[in-house]
């Protein structure tokens, strides 16, 4: 008989810096028979905040009571005046992939679902061409047509939120998604859905950024993978990736690279979502790798 795979936990916590925090909750875990098997920590001295990420599980998992180990956090965080988050590697975030016709990001998504890489439940690939349906149909996920005008984007929208509220969606990756989302439904969510720039940001926002990048002369391009926000290509960057280039290369060599650079950074971008690596920190983040 296959044993069930130990439950592991990961608890994040940020808030107002003091000392004593790492002693309170470590301590708290190790009296709750406890084995941290990896932490990281960060004191952000400009925002005056402190990050901690935890990896643990329950040496008598059997004996372990979740709920009173939940309440007793709960005492040592507002000790603190800290937030906090527990999650479980038995319960895997649930996603929707977001594309429209450049299908490169989604296909280096499923493939690395496939191998393990990144654990997740795929909910749907939602698009505005059916470029992807075969793609999505293939590896037996639910394919979602939500095609978009200037008359239908805000019930479409409305959809995509259903959809987000019903499935209890974590994350909206955006794997080449051309469709720039409203205000009203980036604030709804917001820290939970990540875009894939195709260039270095800050700089060639817009149309066409590799050529712009050739016209330019640049020696470095790039990728940017960031949480969305309702200021276009400005939220907060959780991972990038350049390339150097030179004169040799032209518009379509640049697009070729760009393809490859896109691909590493979001799937880097989603995985450390996924694992709870991330804190947003004002128009920042924090990144436990």
């Amino acid at each position: 008989m296959q044993q069930t795979p130990q439950e592991n936990f990961i608890i994040k916590i940020h808030g107002s810096a003091t000392s004593g925090i790492i002693a309170a909750f470590t301590s708290y875990l190790a009296k709750q028979n406890c084995y941290i098997s990896e932490m990281s920590q960060f004191d952000d001295p400009f925002s005056n905040t402190f990050f901690m990420r935890a990896l643990f599980n329950f040496n008598d998992e059997k004996n372990s009571n979740l709920d009173n180990f939940k309440s007793g956090i709960a005492q040592v965080a507002a000790q603190y005046d800290m937030q906090w988050e527990l999650f479980s590697t038995r319960n895997p975030p649930k996603v929707v992939i977001m594309v429209s016709k450049f299908d490169h990001c989604l296909n280096d998504l499923l493939y690395r679902f496939k191998k393990g890489e990144l654990d997740m439940e795929i909910v749907a690939v939602i698009s505005n061409h059916l470029d992807a349906r075969p793609i999505a149909e293939r590896e037996g996920i639910r394919f979602i047509f939500l095609p978009i005008t200037p008359e239908n984007k805000t019930q479409q929208e409305k959809e995509l939120m259903r959809i987000v509220e019903e499935e209890k969606v974590d994350l909206v990756v955006l794997a080449r998604y051309m469709q720039i989302l409203s205000e009203n439904l980036c604030k709804q969510l917001f820290g939970k859905a990540i875009n894939i720039h195709h260039s270095f940001l800050p700089g060639f926002k817009g149309a066409k950024p590799y050529h712009q990048a050739f016209n330019r002369g640049v020696k470095l391009i790039g990728a940017t993978a960031h949480y969305v926000t309702s200021d276009l290509d400005e939220g907060p960057i959780i991972e990038q990736e350049v390339q150097r280039v030179d004169h040799h290369l032209f518009p379509d060599d640049l697009v070729s690279m760009g393809r490859d650079n896109e691909t590493v950074v979001l799937a880097r971008a989603v995985k450390y979502h996924l694992e709870h690596r991330i804190f947003l920190n004002g128009n920042r983040t924090v990144v436990f790798k």
